[in-house]
């Protein structure tokens, strides 16, 4: 090998080598990780045009979940309305499981993966951290929080007037 083959050599790390980027956010100040060292240097050539804001969602996901079956694939999704995630399973064939029933009717169904256990599975979703949701969203979580809460006064309201009616 010369040594203009392991210049270009980026597959093997080198000692002293740098594998992991971040970059400030301009409205946070964390800092967060960037994925690749082309995104990086992206950000870094037009920061001061447009300067990098995290636009993620942080979450913290519960100590000791399982790890995903081998051929099995845990998604999360975020709802639109920020309000929580929901977890589900995709199968080695592609189908959707939603909840510990549809693993069990898949397992019984599919003797080729009666191996796994039911217990390798958990639709426990990770708690959003309310400080990375984008503005407009906490109001929309907020506006529809207050309306549950209106909705709920008006159903009580109704439900004592109910009860005093039949009383007399």
């Amino acid at each position: 090998m010369t040594k203009k083959q392991k210049i270009h050599d980026d597959s093997k790390q080198r000692r002293g080598s740098i594998d992991l980027y971040a970059a400030q956010c301009s409205k946070c100040q964390k800092w967060r990780l960037v994925n690749t060292k082309e995104e990086y240097e992206d950000l870094r050539s037009r920061f001061s045009e447009d300067p990098f804001s995290c636009t993620r969602i942080w979450v913290i996901d519960k100590p000791n979940l399982p790890k995903s079956p081998e051929g099995f694939k845990r998604e999360l999704i975020l709802r639109s309305d920020y309000s929580k995630l929901d977890a589900h399973y995709v199968t080695p064939n592609g189908k959707k499981v939603r909840c510990l029933s549809e693993v069990i009717a898949f397992l019984e169904k599919h003797p080729e993966y009666r191996h796994i256990s039911v217990d390798e599975f958990n639709f426990t979703v990770p708690k959003i951290l309310e400080d990375t949701i984008p503005g407009d969203a906490k109001r929309m979580l907020a506006e529809k929080s207050s309306s549950k809460k209106d909705n709920s006064a008006f159903s009580a309201g109704s439900v004592r007037r109910k009860r005093i009616a039949r009383k007399w």
